[in-house]
């Protein structure tokens, strides 16, 4: 029962995650949470709320449908240790300076300007594209903790 819990609690995080980072976060959220100082964490707060309710409000009814037996406290931590990276990761300098410290920077320039192949257009002037390296390490951290809050989720 543990392993279909853990299954629907991940399936549930990761939609609302994706609902969360994508449709819910605002446009000013998303320019201002990079930022140094008090004006980047409040943005970077504000972001993390609304996406911790949209991940509880789409986890609930599915734990309900299921009649999945959640705790409280394992909603408590799984979502807390969620949150708490989610964050960290989103002040931007951070994931730079640990995509730095395992050897990515290289990857997580790619599709900017800083990226020493980056696309350009027959006139020299950048290239449109899909994502960045720094995204998509960005995604990436993020699913990896989704998977940890599945597991505090279902097993506390």
């Amino acid at each position: 029962m543990a392993a279909a819990t853990f299954a629907a609690v991940f399936a549930a995080l990761y939609v609302a995650h994706s609902v969360g980072d994508h449709w819910v976060q605002t446009s000013r959220q998303s320019a201002d949470k990079g930022n140094p100082g008090w004006t980047g964490r409040l943005a970077d707060t504000r972001h993390i709320a609304t996406l911790t309710v949209t991940k509880l409000a789409l986890l609930l009814p599915v734990a309900l449908l299921l009649g999945l037996d959640l705790s409280v406290l394992g909603l408590l931590v799984g979502l807390g240790v969620d949150a708490v990276t989610h964050w960290w990761a989103d002040r931007r300098g951070t994931l730079a300076r640990l995509a730095k410290v395992l050897g990515q920077s290289e990857f997580y320039a790619l599709g900017t300007g800083a990226h020493p192949v980056h696309p350009v257009t027959a006139e020299g002037k950048p290239a449109g594209h899909l994502g960045t390296g720094a995204y998509a390490l960005d995604q990436s951290f993020h699913h990896l903790w989704l998977l940890i809050a599945a597991l505090l989720i279902a097993t506390v």
